[in-house]
C-alpha cells in the first residue's frame, strides 16, 4: 500500500511526537508498505530511513503526494497537508496525540475545524483520556517507545535518586519539583536530580536552584538521546514527571520505566494510563505531595527484581513492531470502509 504519513515535527527534531512518528514509518516500511513522509522540519542529517522524507512540501507538492497515495495518515490532524482530501478521494486515519484545543482548553475556531473534519476520518487516541477528548468513535492505541535503545542495563549502576527529562518550559513543572526538594531538604532528605533538557526556562530554573540553596543537589546536563539517555536513565532510581499541563499520554514516563526506573507522575491526564499499574501518583501542582511520593519512593524497603519484572510486562506492550501492527490493523479497515 502506499501511504503518504504527515508529522508536522519530524527527525532530527528531538521531542515525544518525532520519536512515534520515526517508530511507526519505520515499521510500515518494513511491513512491506512504500512510505513517504512529509513534514515541516526543514533541516536534515546523514540518517538514512527506509522510506523518502519531503521536507516543507508546497501546497503542490502536498496535492501530488496525495495524488500517488492510497491512504494518508496524520501523526496528529493537519489542515496544512490535509486539505487536498476535500477534492481527492482517500482513506483517511488519524492519529491524536493531543488535545485539540489552545493551551488554556479552549476550543477556538480551528479546534473546532479539526474536530468536525476527524469525523471524516479513522481515528486512533494515544490514550483513554484523549479519546473522551475528542468525542468521535476513536481506537485507543498507546505510544511505542524504541525497545532497542530503552531497555534494563544491567551492566549500569543505578546510583542516582531522582531524573527529569524533557523541555524546560513552564508547563513541565520542574519548578514544583526544586520546591519538593526544598521541602524534603527541610525534613532531613537530600535527593540528588538530574535535570535533562533544554528550553526557555533554563536560566530561570537555575537562579531557583540557587535561591533555594540546591546546587549541590540540582544538576542541569542538556539534552541527551539515544544511548547517553539510556545510560542517564539507568543509573537513576526515580523518574518525575511533575506535568502541569495534562500529558495526552506521557513516552517519558514509559522509557524511564523501560530502563528499570520507578516514575512518579502527575495524576491527570494520559499519564497514569502509560503504565497506570507501576506508576507513583501525586496530585497535580501539590508541591506536598509530589514531596511525599518522592519520600516514600526513596525510603521504602522495594522489591526491585520484582519491579524489573512486571516493568519489563507492561512495556512489552508498546514495542514498536507491535503498536504498528495495531495501527496497521486500524488502516486496513479504513480501506474498506472506504
Amino acid at each position: 500500500m502506499k501511504i503518504l504519513f504527515s508529522s508536522h515535527f519530524f527527525h532530527p527534531s528531538v521531542g515525544g511526537i518525532e520519536q512515534v512518528s520515526l517508530a511507526l514509518a519505520r515499521e510500515f516500511s518494513v511491513a512491506g508498505h512504500s512510505v513517504k513522509v512529509m513534514t515541516s522540519t526543514a533541516e536534515s542529517d546523514s540518517v538514512p530511513f527506509p522510506f523518502e522524507v519531503i521536507r516543507c512540501p508546497t501546497a503542490r507538492k502536498i496535492f501530488a503526494l496525495v495524488e500517488w497515495c492510497e491512504l494518508v495518515f496524520h501523526n496528529n490532524i493537519s489542515l496544512r497537508t490535509g486539505w487536498p482530501l476535500l477534492v481527492i478521494r482517500r482513506p483517511w486515519v488519524i492519529a491524536h496525540h493531543t488535545w485539540i484545543s489552545g493551551v488554556d482548553g479552549r476550543v477556538r475556531i480551528r479546534d473546532r475545524l479539526k474536530l468536525t473534519l476527524s469525523r471524516f476520518a479513522s481515528n486512533v487516541a494515544v490514550s483513554q483520556a484523549i479519546a473522551e477528548h475528542l468525542g468521535v468513535p476513536s481506537v485507543v492505541i498507546g505510544n511505542p517507545y524504541r525497545e532497542d535503545i530503552f531497555f534494563h542495563d544491567q551492566s549500569v549502576n543505578r546510583e542516582r535518586d531522582l531524573i527529569f527529562v524533557g523541555r524546560l518550559v513552564s508547563d513541565k513543572g520542574v519548578d514544583l519539583l526544586l520546591e519538593a526538594l526544598r521541602l524534603l531538604r527541610g525534613r532531613g532528605l537530600v535527593p540528588n536530580l538530574t535535570i535533562v533538557g533544554t528550553g526557555p526556562e533554563l536560566e530561570k530554573l537555575r537562579i531557583t536552584v540557587e535561591n533555594l540553596e540546591l546546587a549541590g543537589q540540582v544538576e542541569f546536563v542538556g539534552v541527551r538521546t539515544g544511548q547517553e539517555l539510556r545510560l542517564l536513565l539507568n543509573g537513576h532510581r526515580t523518574i518525575v514527571i511533575p506535568s502541569r499541563w495534562k500529558e495526552p499520554f506521557g513516552l517519558v514516563a514509559l522509557e524511564g520505566v523501560a530502563c528499570g526506573c520507578r516514575a512518579i507522575v502527575a495524576s491527570h491526564g494520559g499519564l497514569p494510563n502509560a503504565i497506570a499499574r507501576l506508576v507513583v501518583p501525586f496530585e497535580r501542582e501539590n508541591v506536598s505531595d509530589l514531596a511525599e511520593a518522592i519520600e516514600r519512593t526513596l525510603s521504602e524497603q522495594f522489591d526491585w527484581e520484582n519491579y524489573w519484572r512486571l516493568a519489563a510486562e507492561a512495556v512489552s506492550l508498546h514495542r514498536a513492531k507491535d503498536i504498528a501492527r495495531r495501527y496497521l490493523e486500524v488502516v486496513s479497515q479504513a480501506c474498506k470502509v472506504q
